[in-house]
């Protein structure tokens, strides 16, 4: 873990549990693609940059999820370097108490305050800055969050964030966090048409070709979506729904998967709402799921 591996002439990453991207703009001179999850993987980070004699001038955010964007500020201070970001993920990352306000739907208690939801707050410069690093390409991916950003660097090494999953991930999670499910499966028919000498996904190894992936992550939503509505067949609250769904998928209940989870599940019945797959109904001052008639 923590590995340093180069995936193309000016183009590496760090092996970590959401992979760390390196471009090599000059012979001293970097850009992170992402910081990791907290403190310490950034103490981890500013070592291999100072092993290699590297100044880092900026990190580039593919998007605010506080595994992404938790080694930002301790990078910052120490380095100065600027951090990267745009639209609402931006905000987030400005402000990373939306994060688990936004995943809770409400003020978040202190259980969901806290590193693996819930990054340090970091300086933010927009893409559209005269600082940002103009070779590299930014590619939109929004699905698995508002703004979600890839980055394809010189070397045509392209940095895909958390498009996809690996076929591990997905079995030990079940259901992986995604926030708009059309627009996650859009940006999934869009990667599928990029070319590229490598993909890194951050939770996935890289690969040269990233569409057989692409589909198991893509027959993952479908699966996920027929056992919603499988649940549905008896009209459910959505808190039901988000237990039958932990059961369905054999998850463990904790509050941080409670609410990544069910915010996904939300996510699901607004996609099938607006699909005419799923109606809602009122009864007894609760609102309940059902299949449509």
């Amino acid at each position: 873990m923590y590995e340093l591996k180069q995936v193309g002439p000016q183009t590496y990453y760090i092996n970590c549990p959401a992979k760390i991207g390196v471009y090599v703009r000059s012979e001293y001179e970097v850009y992170f693609i992402d910081s990791g999850n907290d403190k310490e993987t950034a103490k981890k980070v500013l070592k291999i940059a100072n092993t290699n004699g590297w100044i880092i001038k900026g990190i580039l955010n593919t998007h605010s999820n506080a595994d992404h964007i938790g080694g930002n500020a301790y990078i910052q201070d120490k380095t100065g370097c600027s951090v990267f970001s745009s639209g609402i993920e931006a905000d987030f990352t400005r402000h990373p108490v939306l994060e688990p306000s936004f995943l809770y739907g409400g003020y978040p208690c202190k259980s969901l305050r806290n590193k693996f939801l819930m990054a340090k707050e970091s300086i933010v410069t927009d893409f559209s800055s005269p600082d940002f690093p103009k070779e590299i390409e930014i590619i939109p991916l929004p699905g698995h969050f508002f703004d979600m950003v890839g980055f394809r660097s010189p070397d045509n090494t392209v940095f895909i964030a958390d498009c996809v999953s690996s076929t591990a991930t997905l079995s030990k999670y079940g259901v992986t966090f995604i926030y708009d499910i059309a627009a996650y499966l859009d940006t999934l028919a869009k990667i599928e048409t990029l070319k590229a000498n490598i993909f890194v996904p951050s939770h996935a190894n890289p690969c040269m070709d990233i569409r057989e992936l692409t589909e198991i992550n893509r027959q993952k939503v479908f699966e996920i979506e027929q056992a919603i509505k499988t649940i549905c067949l008896i009209p459910k609250d959505t808190d039901g729904i988000i237990s039958e769904v932990f059961r369905t998928f054999g998850l463990t209940m904790t509050i941080e998967q409670y609410v990544l989870v069910g915010s996904t599940v939300r996510s699901y019945l607004s996609w099938m709402k607006d699909r005419g797959i799923l109606d809602y109904t009122i009864d007894n001052a609760t609102l309940l799921w059902k299949v449509a008639e």
